[in-house]
């Protein structure tokens, strides 16, 4: 619940390990492809974007500030059009959000704060792995 719009809306803690060998940068994505209405999904909604975390990172803390990101992490913006976390909140039925890791054989240029499709262009042909979390939520009745 603490990472929820009906809480504090925080960002949940993540671990990873056996990043490639090769790899020189890491990118995190979080997305709920159920939006808005997970019966008839109209569009992916992008909660996270991460990219240039460090290749020897193992996770993030819950409630990771800017200030407490990896060294040269670099935030893209998400759909509410800006950086950080933002908090599930879906306004009807059960969604998955869905965490993808992806290790990278380079690290990439400043691309001053890129959405969703940007950073995925400029990762073209240098992922060497993804990892994939996949979670669930749904608002409480009131």
């Amino acid at each position: 619940m603490r990472f929820t719009c009906e809480a504090e809306g925080v960002s949940p803690p993540l671990q990873w390990s056996g990043v490639p060998e090769g790899a020189r940068s890491l990118a995190l994505i979080v997305e709920d492809p159920d939006a808005p209405d997970p019966a008839a999904p109209q569009r992916v909604f992008v909660h996270w974007v991460l990219y240039d975390l460090p290749p020897d990172s193992d996770g993030l803390p819950e409630s990771v500030a800017a200030a407490q990101l990896p060294a040269g992490t670099r935030q893209g913006r998400n759909d509410w059009e800006r950086t950080g976390f933002g908090a599930a909140c879906p306004p009807i039925g059960r969604h998955r959000y869905v965490h993808r890791l992806y290790a990278l054989d380079t690290q990439l240029p400043d691309l001053h704060e890129p959405d969703k499709a940007r950073l995925l262009a400029a990762m073209e042909g240098h992922v060497l792995a993804q990892a994939e979390l996949v979670g669930t939520y749904e608002k409480r009745a009131h």
